[in-house]
């Protein structure tokens, strides 16, 4: 009996035996679903940090007065002591800094009231920023204008609106030259930033742009330390040097001692990548163990399955060793057979495993993006559980006497 014809038998036996095969090949679907799916959240959620997540390049570098990042509440503490960033650090960055190609500043409010006519949003995120942000953030502005350094300079009441503010609030009027109250004041609509879309079921174009002097008139001074953004001239030495010249001019304006730690953090893609990826890494390896344990409960399941067809096969083995077939040939058909089972469960819980993480994207917008790799592995580990718990089985039934096996009833 050759691989082909010891496949076609399986795959009979398990559409003649309908609903012992779904329980049969449960515990391995399970498993490779799960696995599938998370691979597939890790692998989309990987690209999408860097690109959507924090919008930085990888010349792009932020100083800040603590982490971006906060894992531990000690961080937490020691950035909540140092003294705030300022308006006039960054005005002394962008002065200075002859190593970077662009220099930016912001701030934000997480949730701020915004009001058109008689409709109104609760948590929309305030924006404070320098014209130049536009150029590190790659904001797109589809309808009128960016604030510009005269609506810095000037500190006029000129907002930009996210797509969300347009739909929600303004609707089909055009918005340009409309007033628009954010937390009580008023403002003129310049401009409407492109629609971005959602972030782990989160919109992210739910926000209002206004100059960074406007938002330190309305919101204080002291109460906010502004992070100042930087772009290198290229990745790599330059984008080291930029971060170094940096360094020098804000430890100097903060008075840190030769020696002593910097007073602020400055961070780039790579930290938040390498953060995200300990985590991820945690995650998957949590996952792997409890879809481990699935197909461990799957291979169990199959080598039972396995016992229960040998014996209502026995006469059947017994005919096949009276015709001239060796122990060989009736441990490698049961080992097939045994495998081809659990490869369909590993096919039939990979295509579940995508099928779950897209509708899942769909619904909540988490991205995901499909490892080829993971599939093939997932088939592999599939196939090999089915083999390594099928050797038991298949050993029993190329152990049988054929004279004992032809006396079994029918």
């Amino acid at each position: 009996m050759n691989i082909g014809e010891a496949m076609r038998i399986a795959l009979q036996s398990l559409w003649a035996n309908k609903l012992r095969s779904v329980l049969t090949l449960l515990g391995v679907v399970i498993g490779v679903s799960s696995v599938i799916a998370v691979v597939t959240f890790v692998n989309g959620i990987n690209s999408y940090v860097a690109e959507k997540v924090f919008n930085l390049g990888a010349d792009v570098f932020i100083a800040n007065k603590q982490k971006n990042v906060i894992t531990n509440f000690e961080d937490y503490m020691t950035g909540q002591k140092r003294k705030n960033l300022e308006l006039a650090d960054y005005d002394a960055v962008r002065d200075e800094c002859t190593e970077c190609k662009v220099i930016g500043a912001s701030l934000y409010k997480l949730a701020g009231v915004v009001k058109f006519s008689q409709e109104s949003s609760a948590d929309t995120q305030i924006r404070g920023w320098t014209p130049s942000m536009g150029r590190i953030y790659d904001l797109d502005v589809v309808n009128g204008r960016s604030i510009t350094d005269a609506d810095e300079r000037s500190a006029t009441q000129a907002v930009v609106i996210g797509h969300d503010i347009l739909e929600n609030l303004v609707g089909a009027t055009d918005p340009i030259g409309k007033e628009i109250r954010v937390d009580g004041e008023t403002y003129t609509i310049v401009g409407v930033g492109k629609k971005e879309g959602k972030t782990l079921g989160q919109s992210r174009d739910n926000w209002v742009m206004m100059p960074i002097t406007t938002f330190l008139r309305k919101y204080g001074v002291h109460a906010n330390s502004i992070r100042i953004w930087g772009k290198g001239f290229d990745v790599g030495t330059p984008l080291v040097n930029a971060m170094d010249q940096v360094r020098v001019i804000l430890r100097t304006r903060r008075h840190d001692a030769p020696g002593a730690p910097d007073s602020f953090e400055i961070e780039t893609n790579e930290s938040f990548i390498s953060l995200w990826s300990s985590i991820s890494q945690n995650f998957f390896i949590v996952t792997i163990a409890i879809a481990s344990i699935s197909l461990i409960v799957g291979g169990i399941v199959i080598m039972n399955i396995m016992l229960v067809s040998v014996t209502e096969r026995t006469r059947e083995i017994g005919i096949r060793k009276a015709l001239g077939a060796k122990r060989s040939d009736v441990l490698s058909q049961f080992l097939i057979e045994s495998g081809t089972m659990a490869l369909v469960g590993g096919i039939i819980g990979t295509l579940g495993g995508v099928f779950i993480a897209k509708t899942v994207t769909l619904l909540i917008g988490m991205p995901s993006a499909i490892a080829l790799w993971a599939v093939g592995a997932a088939l592999l580990v599939s196939a090999s559980v089915g083999i390594f718990f099928g050797v038991y089985p298949a050993r029993k039934a190329a152990m049988l006497d054929p004279i004992v096996a032809l006396r079994s009833e029918l």
